[in-house]
């Protein structure tokens, strides 16, 4: 927290910032050819080493995911699913779906009870929280499509990990010592590798090992997606789930498949950016901000000015009132994606907006767009020798996903049911709403707000960028951006930013504490916003191209972030 408060201070500078700076003043990590930037600095490494083997950009991301999945439980996976974006050297681009489904036993009130109310935490703890798996089975597919080394050099370093043991961070150490009840209350097999000694604590030093994982992930190594799908480990998953009264079945695992997806495109300011579609809800709702402040001046009003603050505030409140009632899994609802990113839709929703005043979220209803034509995750950003990039973003929802790990397997299941609509017009644990577009029906993949992004400039590679943060991503994300494009910052100083949110409902400026300064706060109450202090907002990692070809890396202060290059 202090290295995250010292950021904060430093940040209040930022208003007054000069043209993008040539020198390596307050920029983070730079490299010449190559650079990882994810969660945890041994995943970093891995990934680092990866490329300096030969590997490419889609091999590092994918042994470093690996990686994360041993020495980054809280978010870091193999029992969840993710996103990834990726842009080739060639300008050929792609985005990649792999986000955990519902079983194909679940169903639209399975989170409901004889009255029609929303069972408390049923769909947030427990084995009845988890989706089916996608995240080894979208790595395969990466692999498969774009990989240049072979599958067993890219899962050996996380067997390395999990058999031989890692040190703890002091912020791991804390987690582990956290969750200790949660994990005795909810596993039917008790993770011991995660549990201190009674009476005593993890503490940062401390090396751990898991050999049930390191086993998991050798059938992974030598037999692709069908060593987690199928055989020993889907035997396990669905053991722990007889035990435990969950749902996921072995038809569940053998059917499930990872999807290439069209990618959301656009610009901004003459910038091209990439991110993801639905079922992610980030790609459109990012366009939408893209085009609602497109029109103003942001860089005169002067970074988290009152104007400013106010300006995306109001934009996103429309964004989110949209994401609500028209975005879900495409293979089941029919997304209008191309009417809710056509310009012209988004200028009209701002036609309502007051300089000197909020408009209150009862006021803001989804639009109406034209038919269609045609808080706990991480992220990882890398670029290759050859310029080869890609953006992932994955997650086990919550931290420590459902809190369940599969029993001779060592790793953990999602909670990522609580990502549907449990019951239309009800928050989930982010106080997002949803509608039925994002019901729950067996095999649908829930709604997310996952936002790996690319930025190109005139058909090079700008910007790789994403983070963890549940509803806070897309914000978070769009905030990394245009830091730089419209205030000048370097990838360093845009990623330490402090950061503030608003998704609708609840209708309320969500800011990181000591973000804005007791002026700023009554010019923003002045025009009718209500604010709250939180605590840390997103862990963006990103990765700038300078304009002499080198890398600039933003490594997140707010967690034990680290990029490593060469």
């Amino acid at each position: 927290m202090k290295r995250l408060l010292s950021f904060l201070l430093i940040t209040a500078l930022f208003a007054c910032q000069t043209p993008q700076k040539e020198s390596n003043e307050n920029r983070g990590k730079i490299a010449d050819k190559a650079m990882v930037v994810s969660a945890h600095p041994l995943a970093s490494k891995v990934g680092r080493e990866i490329m300096q083997k030969g590997g490419n950009a889609v091999d590092a991301a994918i042994a470093t995911q690996f990686a994360l999945a041993v020495v980054y439980p809280g978010a870091g996976n193999i029992g969840g699913g993710g996103f990834m974006v990726s842009r080739m050297a060639d300008g050929e681009i792609a985005t990649l779906d792999y986000r955990e489904k519902a079983p194909l036993s679940g169903g639209r009130d399975m989170y409901l009870d004889a009255n029609g109310d929303v069972i408390p935490m049923a769909s947030v703890r427990g084995h009845l929280a988890a989706g089916v798996p996608g995240t080894v089975a979208g790595l395969e597919a990466a692999h498969e499509k774009y990989g240049k080394l072979d599958w067993a050099s890219l899962v050996q370093p996380a067997i390395d990990l999990a058999a031989n043991g890692w040190a703890l961070t002091a912020r791991e150490a804390r987690g582990l010592n956290g969750n200790r009840k949660v994990f005795i209350q909810y596993n039917t097999v008790q993770p011991d590798f995660f549990l201190a000694e009674e009476g005593s604590e993890w503490k940062e030093g401390d090396i751990v090992s898991i050999p049930d994982l390191a086993k998991t992930l050798e059938r992974i190594r030598d037999n692709g997606r069908d060593g987690f799908y199928k055989g020993e480990t889907a035997r396990l998953i669905v053991a722990e789930m007889e035990r435990g009264n969950g749902l996921i079945s072995l038809k569940d695992l053998e059917e499930y498949t990872a999807e290439w997806r069209t990618p959301i495109t656009g610009n901004y300011r003459g910038y091209e950016f990439i991110s993801m579609p639905p079922p992610s809800s980030g790609g459109i709702a990012i366009a939408q901000l893209f085009h609602a402040v497109e029109p103003f001046n942001l860089k005169k009003m002067g970074f988290h000015s009152a104007d400013a603050i106010h300006l995306i505030t109001e934009a996103e409140r429309r964004a989110y009132a949209d994401r609500a009632a028209h975005l879900g899994d495409p293979d089941f609802y029919d997304v209008p994606r191309d009417g809710l990113i056509d310009k012209n839709y988004t200028g009209g929703r701002m036609t309502s907006f007051d300089p000197n005043r909020a408009t209150p979220s009862a006021e803001i209803n989804a639009g109406t767009p034209a038919p269609k034509e045609s808080e706990e995750t991480t992220h990882l950003s890398v670029v290759d020798p050859w310029g080869n990039a890609v953006s992932v973003t994955t997650t086990l929802n919550g931290g420590m996903g459902s809190k369940v790990f599969v029993g001779g397997a060592g790793f953990l299941l999602n909670n990522e049911m609580d990502d549907f609509s449990s019951k239309p017009g009800t928050p989930n644990m982010y106080g997002l709403v949803g509608g039925e577009a994002n019901a729950i029906e067996p095999g649908k993949r829930m709604l997310s707000s996952m936002t790996p992004s690319i930025v190109s400039k005139d058909g090079k590679l700008f910007m790789v960028v994403g983070t963890p943060g549940g509803s806070t991503i897309i914000t978070s994300v769009f905030q990394t951006i245009i830091n730089v494009i419209d205030f000048d910052m370097t990838m360093q100083e845009s990623v330490s930013a402090p950061r503030f949110h608003h998704q609708w409902l609840p209708d309320v400026i969500q800011t990181e504490r000591e973000a804005f300064d007791s002026l700023l706060i009554a010019n923003l109450k002045s025009k009718g916003h209500e604010l709250r202090a939180r605590g840390t907002i997103g862990r963006v990692d990103a990765i700038l191209v300078l304009p002499n070809g080198k890398l600039e890396a933003g490594a997140d202060p707010r967690g034990d972030d680290t990029a490593d290059g060469y």
